[in-house]
């Protein structure tokens, strides 16, 4: 008969080991060799992962906290140049402000989920004795390799994170990139979603974009042009489109989207068929459509009251042809 002593596995001789402390409460040998692998390791990679979500649960809060304004500019964008513009009342710069600071939080968020979850895994490979400098030599030979063969994804990158410091559009915005213009519906680290007036998605990438006109920071500005024949009346139609203007910004539903009152310019241009009267208002981001649409009929009535005449009558004789 073998001894108890020769018995027993030689790890429980070490003070504190989990192996002896399996083997006192089983008596087992085979769980008391495997306890290390058994036990340890799954209390190590659990404890990892545990703390690796609190921390990414404290930075996210954190984070939150920086992007919430509480009628005051976010933390976030206090370092960070700011566009307010000469015309925007402080309910938009504050929708601004947020709108913004939400977006730099979401990508501040998922570099700080990227960062605490890859220390993580790097601790859990070393708990299951994986050698970390083999891994992290061959991992930055790949990163070269990547690099060079993902140049236009990296540039897209950058171009999305400088986007955003620098608050070149935000989701929401009517922008113009050149290829594409519409309505900002997503603004990601590398593409950004436009949905223009047809209805079609255009997905943009951020490299790609070299200038971007944006109709939504400030203010914008509402043009109307107005065209009446050469037989016409200028000043008194000047007048009537001032007027009729004046009046219809000053009631619903133009009311609470004009920010100053309309602005006659006055004739803008004369061609042999037309002369060209030109107003303009100023008005909320992409509001302008709606005001140009709206005072061109408001207009037209009051031109049709007052027998100002367009430049093509109905019934304008034809010229013979040959």
């Amino acid at each position: 008969m073998i001894p108890p002593s020769l018995s027993q596995p030689n790890c429980i001789q070490e003070e504190g080991s989990w192996c002896g402390a399996v083997y006192d409460l089983t008596k087992s040998d085979w769980l008391a060799r495997s306890a290390d692998l058994v036990i340890a390791k799954p209390l190590s990679i659990l404890t990892t992962l545990v703390v690796a979500f609190a921390i990414r649960w404290f930075v996210h809060r954190a984070i939150t906290k920086l992007t919430q304004g509480n009628g005051s500019p976010p933390k976030v964008l206090q370092p960070l140049r700011e566009r307010k513009g000469d015309a925007t009342s402080q309910a938009m710069l504050q929708e601004r402000r947020m709108q913004r600071a939400r977006t730099i939080g979401s990508v501040l968020k998922s570099i700080t989920s990227l960062v605490v979850f890859s220390l993580a895994v790097m601790y859990i490979l070393s708990d299951l004795g994986f050698e970390l400098g083999p891994v992290l030599a061959s991992a930055g030979v790949v990163g070269v390799a990547v690099a060079f063969g993902a140049q236009n994804l990296v540039r897209d990158f950058l171009s999305g994170m400088f986007m955003m410091v620098e608050d070149q559009y935000g989701v929401g915005d009517w922008v113009d990139v050149g290829e594409a213009s519409g309505t900002v519906e997503a603004v990601g680290l590398r593409v950004t979603t436009l949905r223009d007036l047809n209805g079609t998605v255009w997905y943009v990438r951020n490299g790609e974009i070299v200038r971007v006109g944006n109709s939504s920071q400030g203010f914008a500005t509402a043009v109307v042009d107005l065209p009446i024949s050469h037989t016409s009346n200028v000043e008194k139609a000047l007048e009537v489109a001032a007027r009729v203007a004046g009046e219809a910004t000053e009631r619903e539903p133009l009311a609470q989207d004009v920010l100053a009152p309309p602005e006659m310019l006055g004739v803008d241009q004369i061609t042999a068929d037309t002369i060209t009267l030109r107003l303009t208002v100023k008005v909320r981001p992409g509001k302008q459509w709606s005001v140009q649409r709206r005072l061109r009929v408001e207009i037209k009535q009051a031109y049709d009251e007052e027998d100002i005449k367009p430049p093509y009558p109905a019934g304008r004789p034809m010229l013979p042809t040959v």
